[in-house]
């Protein structure tokens, strides 16, 4: 299981620290929120740029905004290798090939009330599905598990389309949900406030992986 521990968790005033504490993940997943999207702002392209700079492990970017287009650019950095877009957002398919055009793997993200069946026409030059199991927009929310039946849809589309894109959930994961994850098919997870709230960041992430 790939881990990737959303920063939107850590302690801010200690960022050098906290990044530190999470270089045996995968990935440093990144909640982008424009206040507009979802009813939440997060941080922006400073921050970011930021732990570009403190980070040794490549970035996960999802922009949870209502025009993406806007926002690439500012989350194109060296160590971006996703960036993942909503489906229910403004230009979804204009954004998702610029975000190609920079050279970056592209993702693309449904909220829980968004059926798979809306994101078919991507799936097939997609490198990224992230199915939300909450509702955008804040942390500490509790897992859905209903949402499994997504990623197994997922899966079988997958199979039948003989496609390679990796599947993320993101919302509610930890060592108590991250079985059901695991056998539904889920390659990747985002865990926030189970990684950075435990005693220790490494077993966290061990635990999930």
């Amino acid at each position: 299981m790939l881990v990737a521990p959303s920063i939107l968790t850590a302690n801010f005033t200690k960022l050098n620290e906290e990044i530190d504490k999470i270089q045996t993940a995968d990935y440093v997943h990144l909640d982008i929120m424009d206040g507009h999207f979802v009813p939440n702002i997060s941080f922006g392209p400073h921050i970011t740029r930021s732990i570009n700079h403190l980070s040794h492990i490549p970035l996960d970017v999802h922009l949870m905004v209502t025009d993406p287009l806007y926002w690439i650019d500012q989350f194109a950095l060296d160590k971006t290798e996703y960036i993942t877009i909503h489906v229910e957002a403004n230009d979804a398919e204009e954004a998702l090939k610029k975000i190609r055009d920079k050279g970056i793997k592209t993702g693309i993200s449904i909220k829980p009330n968004t059926k798979v069946y809306d994101i078919v026409p991507f799936l097939n030059d997609i490198d990224l599905v992230l199915v939300m199991t909450v509702e955008p927009g804040f942390g500490g929310q509790s897992f859905m598990a209903d949402m499994m039946e997504k990623v197994k849809e997922l899966v079988e589309l997958r199979k039948q389309k003989k496609l390679h894109f990796i599947i993320e959930v993101d919302g509610g994961i930890s060592n108590q949900t991250i079985d059901i994850c695991k056998d539904s098919g889920v390659d990747m997870v985002v865990a926030g406030s189970y990684v950075f709230n435990h005693k220790s960041p490494k077993e966290a992430i061990e635990s999930l992986k």
